[in-house]
Parts: structure tokens; C-alpha cells; sequence
């Protein structure tokens, strides 16, 4: 095919690329061969340095051999931004086996799903979530829990002080005898040398739980050579970064595909220091890029606009940060330029998904303010394919600036979803991923979203599937019918509305709804806001009129 693109590359970036012969845990060997003594994880004044890291990684592979966990066996890292999180990726990749990132705000029959549905038997978890996951041992395929807790890896001082702290915010680390039960510091006793596991590049790396375009998560198969060459791609489009020099805030929560390929891998890929944030607060996000003189900042828009309206920047150097890519959805121009002129930073914005390992698109990092494309996702990586299909059929190649459904294909696409061929047939066709969201290319080869995936809700960076928590409306036994959209609230996303019609003769209020959704749902996942209804806006064939819901909405606001 044709691609028109390319001639919109920077001149740095090669139209093609040869990718190393190596897998992902070969990107931590190579950095603490070539930079032992450089940083690699900076964590609240604890410098963990390559060689280090790469001890550790060993310790914690050879210790999941030792508790019987096969090439192939499933792991599951339940952890915000800690090293903990960085050392439990790398080693268990390191032993051959594959990771599912769980998200940490998942409830207990979120979390039951993922780890039954990947068979995960062991998983890697911050103290503090014990609760939602102890009663998971004994029902379902779940063995051993390793605990850690924030403390462990802190610098000597602030980790006897920890407990104190966690004390004052109600915080306990849970006591257990539990034999199933160990924590990590007992866990990492070992040879730190590499364990005598043959990896091979296709085989599976990670299972990154999804809902895909609708319906309940499922893992999305990803191998090592999709996740290497996405690194690989992402690396030569910035040029400029530097090895052995650069400092990543790692603020993105790595259990998302997007942190952990664009900032974990990436900068491991360069031996750069990332700077671990286990959350976003924009004070603390602020001091971090002024201590540790942060060059590379992968975000969210969000992100960007909290910093940008922070109070008093005048008490931050912004100046060391380089390179900034904004992913997870649209990137506002005046967002863009205020951070740009604020940090004297390059910002651009990108586009992926999951199943994609993530990155597809991204513009061009050196390309001059004024010959900016805005509101572009950009061009294509090299060795990227991307097209326009008619919506009806799906197999007809629309012209240059008519909207359709976006596909794409390249070294970086999944192999599947985990154990459902049909939804892998549906959304893989001829070598194709369909991605479900509309867009355009215009005649230089930019791409350009008009609308996101089906139905799907972003709500405070996070996605949300409709079907999800509609499914958990309807269980309610006051709910006859239930229908939830994503209200627009412009920089801050999208805010979740339950529409419910109750069962004849039933009364319920507002509370009772979202006490129920509590239950069951994350937190990011509960609406925020319920009307009742005498009935939902359907079509002739009964199906729900989202739009006409949203169009309401709006117009409320007008």
C-alpha cells in the first residue's frame, strides 16, 4: 500500500527498522551491562542503580522456580508505580512466565475475573489490597499471594517511619500464617544470576485485561516481539533521546499497557532513571520534575492542564523536561501550548490501543509549531499500516477525508484475546485490527479521531464499558432497565450517568442504586450521577438511543 505518510517523517526517523533478536527482560540485561552504576529507579530519595535492579529481578525469578511457577505460568502484579512493580515485571518474565497487570482499584469479583479467566495462580500485590484478594484463595485458581507494602524499598529513615504514617491514615498491614501468604522481603532470598529459562520471542509476555470496543475485560495476548518492537518503534521516533541520560517520570500507572510500554520499557530500553510516582497529585509531580531534573514526561492530558493551572509554578523549574507524548485521549491546543511555553518542552500527541501493545500514531516530535497538524493523533510508527474502512462491511478502503472505522497493522498488533476466538476473528481480519474508532486521514497522511470507540466512557483516565455496569444495574431488584453515557466535562473527561426504570410498583432513590454499584464495581466505574425514567429513548428494534441521551445532556448545559 501507499504511504503517504512517510514523507511527514522528521528526517531522523527511519521509514523501516530492524528489530534486536532479544525479549523484553533482555532490555534490563543490556542496560545494566552498558550502565550498571546509572540510576534506574529513583523512589522518594531510594536509588535503586541498573546492576541492581537487575540482581533483583534475577532473585525474584529464581524465587517464583523455587514455588513450582513454570515457563508459561500466569503472574499477576496488583501494584501502583512502586520498584516492587518494575522488579515483579522483569522477573517474571525473567522465569519464563507470562503477567497480567490487575488494576489496583479493582473490587473483589473484578479481580476473582481476571485472575480465574487467565488462571493466573500467583500474584504480586501492595498489602493494603490483601483484603479484596484473600478470599479469592481456596475458590478460585489462585495459590500464593507475595505482599509488599510501600515501605520496603524506601530509603532507611523513611521506611522505619512508614508504619507510623500508615497508622495515622488508618492504613494496617495485614497479619496472616497463612502458607499461601508470603511477603516479598522473605520471598527475594536467592542467587541473583540469571535463571537457565529459555524465552523465546514469541512466546507470550503479557495478558493485559481489556474490554476491548464493549462487554467484560479479557486479556489481550501480547507477545515479547510485539512489545519489543513497539519499544523499538517509540525509541526511533524520539531521536533525541539520549542513553544513559535520560530521567522518565513515571507517573502513568504501569499497569496500563500505555505506562508500561511508553515510559517502563522505553526508558529501560535507553537507560534512563524513572522516577516512580505511585499516584498523580500534581504537587508531588511538581517536585519530582524539579528534584530529579525529569527530561522525558509521558502523560495524559489531564496531566498537563493540572500542571498547567497549578497556583504557584513559580515555585517549579520546569526547564529540564525535553519530550512529552499525551496519549488516552484528545489533547486540547491551549493545553498543548501553555505546557510547552511553561516547560520550554516538546508535547505532542499520540494515539494506540491495548491491542496494540499500545502506540500506533504519534506526530512528529521535531515538526515546527506552525506546521503543526492540530487536533491530529499523527502519522503511523514506521512499519505501521494504517487505512480507512467503510463501517457497514468493514472491507471497503474509504478515500482521503471520508470518516470510517480505523485499522491498522504492524510488528506491534496482538496476537488475540486470550481464549475467545470469535472476538480475535471479529477484530483480526486479513492481518487487519479493526480498533472500532472513527477516523480520517487527510492528504499528507495524518489521522485524525472524530469520535472514540463505541459507547465506550472515559472517566478520570480511565476506560469504562458500558455493558459492565449496566450488567451490574440490572442485578439490582428494584432495576427493570439500566443505561449508562458518558456526560462530555470537557478537560476532566467524561462523567458516568445512570439512566434506571424501574420494576412496576417499585420505589428506589438515587443512594440505593449506587450503593449497590459499590459493591461490585471500581470506583472509576460508579456513576456519579442517576435519573429515573418511566422509559429509556429506543429504536423501532428496541435497542437504546445513547445519543438522544447525550444530546440531552448537552443541551442542559447550553
Amino acid at each position: 500500500m501507499e504511504r503517504i505518510w512517510l514523507e511527514q517523517y522528521d528526517p531522523e526517523v527511519p521509514h523501516a527498522l530492524s528489530y534486536p533478536d532479544i525479549v523484553l527482560p533482555d532490555l534490563l540485561t543490556h542496560a545494566a551491562a552498558r550502565y550498571p552504576d546509572r540510576p534506574a529507579l529513583r523512589f522518594y530519595g531510594r536509588v535503586i542503580r541498573y546492576r541492581e535492579l537487575d540482581a533483583l529481578a534475577n532473585r525474584f525469578a529464581h524465587a517464583l522456580m523455587r514455588q513450582q511457577i513454570r515457563k508459561g505460568g500466569v503472574v499477576g502484579l496488583m501494584l501502583p508505580n512502586l520498584p516492587q512493580m518494575v522488579i515483579g515485571y522483569y522477573g517474571s518474565l525473567r522465569a519464563g512466565a507470562m503477567v497480567t497487570p490487575i488494576n489496583p482499584l479493582y473490587v473483589e469479583s473484578e479481580i476473582a475475573h481476571q485472575v480465574t479467566d487467565s488462571g493466573c495462580e500467583t500474584i504480586l500485590a501492595l498489602d493494603q489490597f490483601y483484603s479484596r484478594i484473600k478470599p479469592l484463595l481456596g475458590r478460585t485458581c489462585l495459590k500464593r499471594v507475595i505482599l509488599t507494602g510501600v515501605e520496603d524499598y524506601l530509603p532507611w529513615l523513611k521506611r522505619l517511619l512508614y508504619p507510623l504514617k500508615e497508622m495515622r491514615e488508618g492504613h494496617r498491614s495485614p497479619k496472616t500464617v497463612d502458607p499461601a501468604v508470603h511477603t516479598m522481603r522473605q520471598f527475594m532470598g536467592g542467587p541473583a544470576g540469571p535463571p537457565s529459562v529459555e524465552v523465546r520471542q514469541n512466546d507470550i509476555a503479557l495478558l493485559q485485561y481489556t474490554g476491548g470496543t464493549t462487554g467484560i475485560p479479557k486479556g489481550v495476548v501480547l507477545t515479547h516481539h510485539n512489545l519489543v518492537c513497539n519499544t523499538w518503534q517509540c525509541r526511533h521516533w524520539m531521536p533525541s533521546l539520549r542513553e544513559g541520560k535520560e530521567v522518565f517520570l513515571g507517573v502513568l500507572p504501569f499497569f496500563h499497557v500505555y505506562g508500561m510500554s511508553a515510559c517502563q520499557n522505553l526508558a529501560v530500553s535507553v537507560a534512563g532513571s524513572l522516577a516512580l510516582l505511585p499516584r498523580f497529585h500534581v504537587v508531588e509531580v511538581l517536585d519530582t520534575i524539579t528534584r530529579e531534573r525529569v527530561t522525558v514526561f509521558p502523560g495524559i492530558p489531564a496531566m498537563y492542564s493540572a500542571i498547567n493551572n497549578h497556583h504557584h509554578l513559580e515555585q517549579y523549574d520546569l526547564q529540564s523536561v525535553r519530550l512529552c507524548i499525551s496519549g488516552a485521549g484528545p489533547l486540547s491546543p491551549s493545553v498543548q501550548d501553555r505546557f510547552e511555553a511553561l516547560a520550554g518542552a516538546r508535547l505532542v500527541e499520540g494515539y494506540g490501543l491495548t491491542e496494540a501493545g499500545p502506540v500506533t500514531h504519534v506526530n512528529p516530535i521535531n515538526r515546527v509549531t506552525g506546521e503543526r497538524r492540530r487536533r491530529s493523533i499523527g502519522l503511523p510508527l514506521p512499519d505501521t499500516d494504517a487505512k480507512i474502512m467503510d463501517v457497514e462491511t468493514g472491507e471497503r478502503e474509504l478515500p482521503t477525508g471520508e470518516v470510517g472505522e480505523l485499522a491498522v497493522r504492524g510488528p506491534q498488533v496482538m496476537r488475540g484475546y486470550w481464549n475467545r476466538d470469535e472476538e480475535s476473528r471479529q477484530v483480526l481480519r486479513n492481518g487487519w485490527l479493526f480498533t472500532g474508532d472513527l477516523a480520517r486521514m487527510d492528504a499528507s497522511g495524518f489521522f485524525y479521531i472524530e469520535d472514540r470507540k463505541k459507547d465506550m466512557i472515559k472517566s478520570g483516565g480511565e476506560n469504562v464499558y458500558p455493558r459492565e455496569v449496566e450488567e451490574v444495574l440490572v442485578r439490582h431488584p428494584k432495576v427493570k432497565e439500566a443505561v449508562i453515557v458518558g456526560v462530555p466535562q470537557g478537560l476532566r473527561g467524561e462523567l458516568i450517568k445512570a439512566y434506571v426504570v424501574l420494576k412496576d410498583g417499585e420505589d428506589a432513590t438515587a443512594v440505593d442504586i449506587l450503593e449497590h454499584c459499590r459493591k461490585d464495581l471500581a470506583k472509576f466505574k460508579v456513576p456519579k450521577k442517576v435519573e429515573f425514567r418511566s422509559e429509556l429513548p429506543k429504536t423501532l428494534v428496541g435497542k437504546v438511543l445513547r445519543r438522544v441521551l447525550v444530546e440531552e445532556e448537552l443541551k442542559k448545559e447550553d
